[in-house]
């Protein structure tokens, strides 16, 4: 498995990921999680980009979204096709993140991950990632029930350091 920069020709197959990979939260989420006009525009956004994962036959199997802001990371929508997820795309993304964030030297990375996903939290925290503080969800029109988001960091060590 492989990891590389998406490129607009990528956007439906990153579309289709996401959305079967957000499935989990049709319990308090109304629709889908993404479009392609979402996808295009974060792509589009100066500091952004999106890494994929492609199997050795060169299927998209996992995709999240990046930015950088002066020294801190931050990912989004980590997201993995569901007959793909238990072999490792998660950690595989998540080191790709990682070594981007470290070359336009930041010092840390971000995630807001929301409350009702209680299985996240112990995920992340085995990935090296600490509990910071909460915030509102974003969008509440789109909930079926109450919920926050929980903000997660991780410091990470320059290449220098």
């Amino acid at each position: 498995m492989t990891t590389r920069y998406a490129t607009a020709a990528d956007i439906p197959e990153i579309v289709r990921v996401i959305n079967a990979a957000f499935r989990v939260e049709d319990f308090f989420i109304h629709g889908n999680r993404t479009n392609e006009a979402d996808v295009a525009a974060r792509m589009a956004e100066p500091h952004a980009c999106i890494l994929v994962a492609e199997d050795g036959a060169g299927t998209l199997t996992g995709a999240v979204v990046v930015d950088v802001h002066e020294s801190r990371g931050h990912f989004a929508m980590l997201s993995v096709d569901p007959p793909a997820q238990g072999r490792g795309v998660s950690r595989l993304l998540l080191n790709a993140v990682e070594e981007h964030c470290r070359s336009a030297d930041c010092s840390a990375l971000d995630i807001e991950i929301v409350n009702l996903r209680e299985e996240l939290p112990a995920f992340y925290k085995m990935m090296g990632f600490v509990l910071a503080d909460t915030a509102p969800f974003p969008d509440t029109s789109k909930l079926k029930r109450d919920a926050h988001m929980v903000r997660m960091t991780k410091k990470l060590k320059t290449h220098a350091g």
